[in-house]
């Protein structure tokens, strides 16, 4: 039960920090043709996600609380993207090249496919 709480609380804080991210970088870059605020957020998400990966392991510091807080929890509600990149990342550190390009196709070109898959299907309805 203190995992699901954990990660909940992550996640509030990570959702709320995206909400305020993405607003404040558009009122900074007013470029409304270019989801800038979303680029941000996920370029924010996959830098603290391989920092945080990286410094909790380098110090053996991955208790599975840390990790449901920070990765699952706050940089989940922040951004996902920032877990597929982390994934990736390992499986390619791991020697897994072929698997981590496979990933990245996959999450692409599948995850594209499926926003047009529910757009086409919303429309039908």
């Amino acid at each position: 039960m203190i995992n699901i709480l954990l990660i909940g609380l992550g996640g509030f804080i990570g959702s709320v920090a995206r909400y305020l991210v993405g607003i404040t970088i558009h009122r900074y870059f007013d470029i409304y043709w270019f989801p800038v605020g979303t680029l941000a957020v996920n370029v924010i998400g996959c830098f603290l996600i391989g920092f945080l990966g990286g410094f909790l392991e380098l110090r053996q510091l991955s208790h599975p609380e840390i990790r449901f807080f920070l990765f699952t929890g706050l940089l989940g509600g922040f951004t996902t993207f920032s877990a597929f990149g982390y994934e990736t990342f390992n499986l390619f550190k791991d020697g897994y090249i072929a698997l981590s390009v496979m990933n990245s196709f996959l999450q692409l070109i599948v995850g594209l496919a499926a926003v047009w898959a529910g757009n086409a299907i919303s429309r039908l309805l």
